[in-house]
């Protein structure tokens, strides 16, 4: 008769959470790397001689607009490789039992998209008075969200584009960080206005505007979760409003002086 295996060494420790480290990887690695460099770019907006309203902060730009198939390469390079660290969220989630607890799944679709298409509206018209009155004050650049050489593919980068911002904030910024947070024993009010603070520090890059709005946003989307305990109303939401900004921007900018 054989004795009973031992447990594998290691094995306990290999399913142990270690939620502070978690984090600062998953962020290392994706947005909280974006923050640094955006908190860097603006301290170079403001320290050179154009007033910050006077510069203009492009996004979604060709690579090589003169080759448009290898351009296509790099814009379907920059949509997937961000989508990495969200996966390693979704991944240490699963491996930890809390993947079900953020609410990201299609077992609502209705409630997702319902709530998603109300977040963007209660989200965007304030979201836009903001950005033209931090224009005006001089607090904000003038944001180009959409800078892609016309092809065929224009329109589907730019709602991949939608998809991956989506996907990759509220994934990591609300569903991970709060689960991760709460773990931490941090009280839940820290653990909403950090989510919403970093939100707003990797948007810096645009102005102090897009900090604000973004940092207002972050917020109401963190109560949102709060209340509703998902986080596919917030991707939907996200991505509509990157959709209109994107897409609206592509389709006006030609034809208004304004924007």
């Amino acid at each position: 008769m054989t004795a009973e295996a031992a447990p594998a060494a290691g094995t306990e420790a290999a399913t142990r959470v270690r939620p502070g480290i978690e984090l600062l990887l998953v962020l290392g690695v994706s947005l909280g790397q974006s923050a640094v460099y955006s908190i860097l770019s603006i301290i170079n907006k403001l320290t050179i001689n154009t007033p910050l309203n006077q510069q203009t902060t492009y996004m979604n730009n060709s690579v090589v607009p003169d080759r448009p198939w290898l351009d296509l390469a790099y814009q379907v390079a920059g949509l997937v490789f961000p989508l990495v660290p969200a996966l390693v969220a979704l991944y240490l989630l699963q491996r930890t039992g809390d993947r079900s607890r953020i609410g990201f799944d299609f077992r609502r679709p209705r409630f997702d998209v319902g709530w998603g298409f109300g977040l963007a509206a209660a989200i965007g018209l304030p979201g836009l008075a903001l950005y033209f009155a931090a224009r005006a004050f001089g607090l904000n650049t003038n944001v180009a969200p959409a800078n892609l050489a016309e092809n065929w593919w224009t329109v589907p980068v730019l709602i991949g584009a939608a998809l991956m911002n989506g996907l990759l904030e509220e994934v990591v910024m609300i569903g991970f960080w709060f689960v991760r947070g709460r773990q931490l024993a941090w009280p839940m009010w820290v653990v909403l206005v950090s989510s919403a603070v970093v939100r707003g520090s990797y948007h810096l890059y645009q102005g102090l505007g897009g900090f604000v709005g973004n940092l207002v946003m972050g917020l109401v989307f963190g109560l949102a979760y709060l209340r509703f305990k998902r986080v596919a109303p917030l991707v939907v939401a996200h991505v509509i409003l990157d959709l209109v900004a994107f897409i609206g921007y592509a389709l006006l900018a030609p034809l208004v002086d304004w924007l």
